[in-house]
């Protein structure tokens, strides 16, 4: 049996500005910034981080988002961690709080209007 150990080596965005949009998700995830001519590379930090690439739009923003992050914050802590990111220039979208019984989630929007998601989960139970 093979077995393969894949992992996310960079998120990648387009962006109108690459720097403005590489400065929040800085503030957001606590990455230093490493810009590169027209583009910014965050590093990820800590165990379990992710990184994130930003370079300049190649075409027009499609109209529909096909995917989003899901971030994940402890249980208890999401509406802290939402309150922070609408401080650093999110924007709320909306909140899933009954849907289903293992997530609650708030959708946000960055300083360019990409969705994103802070979601936590009930501890499990014993």
């Amino acid at each position: 049996m093979t077995t393969h150990q894949i992992s996310l080596g960079a998120i990648n965005l387009e962006a109108q500005n690459p720097t403005t949009l590489a400065k929040f998700w800085a503030s957001v995830t606590g990455a230093m910034p490493s810009p590169g001519g027209n583009s910014v590379y965050l590093p990820p930090v800590g165990p379990g981080g992710f990184a994130m690439f930003f370079q300049p739009l190649t075409a027009k923003r499609p109209e529909h988002q096909a995917s989003h992050l899901d971030l994940t914050v402890p249980w208890e802590s999401r509406q802290a961690e939402v309150a922070r990111l609408i401080s650093l220039g999110a924007v709320f979208e909306w909140d899933v709080l009954d849907e289903y019984p293992h997530v609650q989630w708030t959708t946000l929007a960055d300083v360019e209007g990409n969705l994103f998601c802070v979601a936590e989960h009930p501890p499990a139970e014993h």
